[in-house]
């Protein structure tokens, strides 16, 4: 049978993701932040589209020319956002628990942006005169802090040019993440140029800076306080044992008593382990809701879009006529249909964005009812087919749904995220108890403990099997005790037994 070319048609079903239904998927799950940026950028390129808050009231123009993005209502009723969304940094590996058991907690002072614009005749949008409580000085950053000091401590090029690949080295606490060795095979310098120069640039404010471990770094401030004895050293070697609150035998190896441990400890609370955070390291970003829910007149959740945060934008159909009928060649007619042809598909998509929304978070708030009515204790296990498959969506469009986005309860501000959590099993055959409150009770059981009864992760598993009927393992116990930062129980009894000696 000879082989020849030959051509055949053939009918066939595919699904095919057009570039605006790509676009449009794509929107579920931008933040709020990235919507309103997308959205500036689409009206800096379509003529067709306007922002609904920038029409002028008194346009004669009638309302039917004009299509707009669906609105809702907002909740204007504020909702205390309680101590759910945190933010942790690491300083150094190895010295973390270390120096959270010698400092206290510090948090970065938030840098607050003015929320309306000014006109060339200091007045803003509205007319009105600024209020001064808008405003805040913004901070120094910490490069450009610290290159000035550079310039004048260095003499040569060869060691300022040393000096910016240091600065460019330090990470936001102002700890250097650079390798020295490195960096001299990179600039072609000797290891002990670099040295120097590092030595040199130790000195700089605040003071603290350069340094590559948190020994380091309070052996830097301890010496500019003239605080830096063979003791205070040893200390500073073996701050690893405070994180086990091994006193007796952190003073036999410095070999002091208990009031200078006390004094020294003091000593040590007084410096900062985080000299680089005085510094801007970049634009502050405010959690902002983006649904709102709140109890109704009837007892009912009733969930609402915060619509402050999402953008209105119109398309000008007069406009377009006008433009239309003076357009003469071929391509300004084609130019003009696709800008209306992305101006429908845009107002489309940010309504069906909105309905999304506000659909998975109504089942959210359904599912949860618990939580919201009694505590964490009550959160119930939820994923992402469990609402998906009540809305009739599919799990991807729900978790794009869900990312980015925050919920303003009654009970605190959460990510959307938070609710979703994993099943453990019950011991006695009823409903499945969530992770989160799981770890909720295993706080709860660790808060309440005294030094002469210090559970062990054991008798934590065994107290949630009988108390409450949650069959969990040893292993998860530790797991989610480790998430939280809690210690071992050998460390807690040492941590109590050491905060009543210290007393």
């Amino acid at each position: 049978m000879a082989l020849s070319p030959r051509l055949e048609f053939r009918q066939a079903q595919s699904l095919t993701l057009t570039p605006q239904l790509m676009q449009s998927i794509r929107l579920l799950q931008l933040s709020h932040l990235e919507l309103n940026n997308f959205v500036e950028d689409e009206l800096l390129r379509n003529p067709l589209l306007e922002r609904e808050d920038g029409a002028d009231p008194a346009d004669p123009e009638p309302a039917e020319v004009i299509e707009r993005s669906t609105e809702i209502t907002a909740y204007e009723d504020t909702v205390d956002r309680g101590d759910r969304i945190q933010d942790a940094d690491s300083i150094a590996d190895g010295y973390d628990t270390a120096v959270e058991n010698v400092f206290p907690d510090q948090t970065a002072q938030d840098q607050l942006n003015p929320s309306s614009r000014l006109d060339r005749n200091g007045s803003t949008e509205g007319g009105e005169a600024p209020d001064i409580d808008q405003f805040i000085a913004s901070r120094p950053v910490l490069s450009e802090h610290l290159e000035g000091q550079s310039n004048f401590i260095l003499r040569t090029a060869a060691d300022r040019l040393i000096a910016r690949h240091l600065i460019d080295g330090l990470n936001e606490a102002g700890y250097l993440t650079t390798d020295l060795q490195a960096l001299a095979d990179q600039l072609g310098a000797e290891l002990g140029d670099i040295e120097a120069v590092l030595e040199a640039l130790q000195g700089c404010d605040p003071v603290g800076v350069f340094a590559r471990t948190v020994p380091e770094c309070l052996a830097i401030q301890l010496r500019e306080r003239d605080r830096l004895d063979p003791m205070m050293m040893t200390l500073l070697d073996n701050l690893t044992m405070l994180t086990e609150h091994d006193m007796a035998g952190l003073m036999r190896v410095i070999g002091c008593d208990r009031e200078d441990l006390v004094d020294m400890l003091a000593e040590l609370r007084k410096l900062d382990p985080r000299p680089g955070l005085a510094f801007d390291s970049g634009p502050v970003e405010t959690v902002v809701p983006d649904v709102f829910v709140r109890r109704g007149p009837d007892g009912a959740w009733q969930i609402e879009l915060n619509t402050e945060v999402l953008p209105r934008v119109l398309i000008n159909r007069v406009y377009y006529a006008t433009v239309t009928k003076k357009a003469r060649a071929p391509g300004e007619k084609a130019f003009l249909s696709d800008c209306l042809a992305t101006a429908n598909w845009l107002t489309k998509s940010l309504d069906q964005r909105a309905q999304t929304i506000l659909k998975a978070s109504a089942e959210i708030v359904r599912q949860q009812d618990g939580f919201l009515t009694h505590g964490i204790a009550h959160l119930k296990p939820m994923t992402l087919r469990m609402v998906a498959e009540a809305i009739d969506m599919h799990e991807s469009t729900v978790s794009r749904v869900t990312a980015n986005k925050y919920m303003a309860t009654p009970r605190g501000l959460f990510e959307m995220k938070y609710f979703f959590t994993t099943a453990i099993a019950s011991s006695d055959g009823g409903g499945d108890h969530s992770a989160e409150a799981v770890r909720h009770r295993i706080k709860q059981l660790i808060d309440a403990e005294v030094v002469t009864d210090v559970l062990s992760d054991d008798t934590i598993a065994d107290m949630l099997k009988q108390e409450q009927g949650i069959d969990v393992a040893r292993r998860t116990v530790a797991k989610y005790r480790e998430g939280m930062n809690i210690p071992s129980s050998v460390i807690r009894r040492r941590q109590m037994k050491n905060a009543q000696q210290m007393a």
